[in-house]
């Protein structure tokens, strides 16, 4: 049982990692390994030798240091599957409606142009300040919203700045590493940090004292290698074409949304997902208060939907993403369940690989493979108390890891798609940028651990 849902797993993720080059879109085959993986549970539950009750697993381990036998009749199997799928889904429901919560958020804030609004803080002269301006908001927004977001609103500040294609493709490169570096030491700014924080690995304080500097120098290394780069030396042909001030209020009333998410966690110990909803709808009144819908009690039947900024940015939610990564966590969460993944992560302890050095090899993975399902599996792997520094470790390999090749990341793939960078010019220029940035913040930490 555990060989046949392990290929489907493999399998699916082949179908995932290559969606490049087959354009089958990824959500298809996480999906169906998903669904699949579930079905040979239900259906074969006499062939599962162990299990692992996710209500208790972390005391079961603890106390046991394996995975359970799984016994019992099939009725009572089928239970204790159907209880354990139950609740893996609600956690894995956190993530999604938390990720709902956030995409729409930030389809508010562009709705009303409020990313247009930062283009009056680049006024720079030389292509290196600009890089540097460039980068380093790139960082720090990231980190608010995310790394893909991000991306692409740089990448629309810079190209009303360079022309030359061939520097375009150095700032968007640049733009990745930047995204991806500022998205590992945030809770908000990565997928794989806000599965740690919901998943209780991490909380806010710990996790940015611990990344922050290494997820810095990951940015700053490359930086410093960019100044003596040909596409970054001279001025600029011309300035950045300033528009008026629109959006900046709604901008900062989002980014100050965003920022409370964390701090209502922190002080009232609100469940992440329910700060972002909870920051979706106080945004969302204020957006339908300000575009002064008009409603008629004549009118009733008719469709206002389309007037209404809140049902045009849900409108804009990219579904195939939110149910790419319930393909992909729940997929993780039947290896987990029948103890492949933990008792993977103890042979690699018995094979006396330091699980630091683990975690780092996983992170250099993940430019390969999806850090979503990677950072899914080593949560399964270890029971390490929160915030230990194996976690805060994970969330920085697994955050710019990604970076090392152009598929390995969102921020990557949008890019590839909107400058058209081909694998072979990111690895050939961005790629040694982007490894040598990530192992001096990886053996920072190793240092500082």
């Amino acid at each position: 049982m555990t060989l046949t849902i392990l290929s489907i797993f493999i399998i699916g993720y082949i179908f995932i990692s290559t969606e490049h080059w087959h354009r089958i879109d990824k959500m298809i085959p996480a999906i169906l390994m998903m669904v699949l993986s579930w079905v040979m549970i239900f259906t074969f539950p006499n062939l599962i030798m162990q299990w692992l009750d996710p209500s208790s697993s972390e005391l079961l381990l603890s106390k046991l240091g394996h995975v359970p036998d799984f016994v019992g009749n099939i009725e009572e199997k089928t239970e204790l599957i159907n209880s354990a799928l139950q609740h893996h889904l609600s956690k894995t429901a956190e993530i999604v409606v938390f990720l709902i919560g956030a995409m729409t958020l930030v389809e508010l804030i562009d709705h009303f142009n409020g990313f247009d609004a930062v283009q009056v803080l680049f006024k720079a002269k030389k292509k290196w300040n600009l890089l540097v301006l460039i980068c380093a908001f790139a960082f720090f927004l990231s980190a608010v919203i995310d790394n893909l977001t991000a991306t692409l609103v740089m990448i629309a500040i810079y190209r009303k700045i360079i022309d030359a294609p061939e520097d375009r493709l150095w700032y968007a490169g640049f733009i990745v590493l930047a995204a991806n570096a500022g998205g590992a030491w945030s809770p908000i700014g990565d997928v794989t940090t806000t599965m740690l924080w919901i998943g209780h690995k991490v909380s806010t304080t710990p996790l940015i004292l611990s990344t922050f500097i290494p997820s810095l120098l990951c940015i700053i290394t490359p930086l410093l290698i960019g100044r003596f780069i040909p596409a970054f030396k001279g001025n600029l042909n011309r300035g950045l074409t300033i528009g008026s001030n629109q959006g900046r209020t709604e901008l900062l009333i989002g980014l100050g949304l965003f920022l409370m998410v964390p701090l209502l966690k922190s002080i009232f110990h609100l469940p992440p997902y329910m700060g972002m909803l909870l920051a979706l709808c106080l945004f969302a009144l204020y957006a339908e208060i300000k575009t002064k819908r008009n409603f008629k009690l004549t009118e009733v039947d008719v469709d206002l939907s389309p007037q209404s900024p809140t049902m045009k940015s849900l409108q804009k939610v990219e579904l195939p993403t939110i149910l790419f990564f319930l393909g992909i966590l729940l997929t993780v969460a039947a290896l987990e369940s029948i103890g492949f993944i933990f008792n993977l992560g103890q042979s690699v302890q018995d094979a006396g690989i330091a699980t630091d050095i683990f975690i780092g090899i996983l992170g250099i993975a993940s430019a390969v493979i999806d850090n979503v399902p990677l950072v899914a599996g080593a949560m399964g792997m270890f029971s390490y108390p929160m915030d230990h520094q194996i976690w805060h470790l994970l969330a920085y390999t697994a955050g710019t890891g990604g970076s090392i090749l152009i598929i390995g990341s969102a921020a990557g793939v949008v890019a590839m798609g909107l400058e058209k960078i081909s694998f072979g010019w990111y690895l050939k220029h961005i790629a040694p940028l982007a490894l040598l940035g990530y192992l001096v913040g990886y053996i920072f930490m190793l240092a500082f651990m």
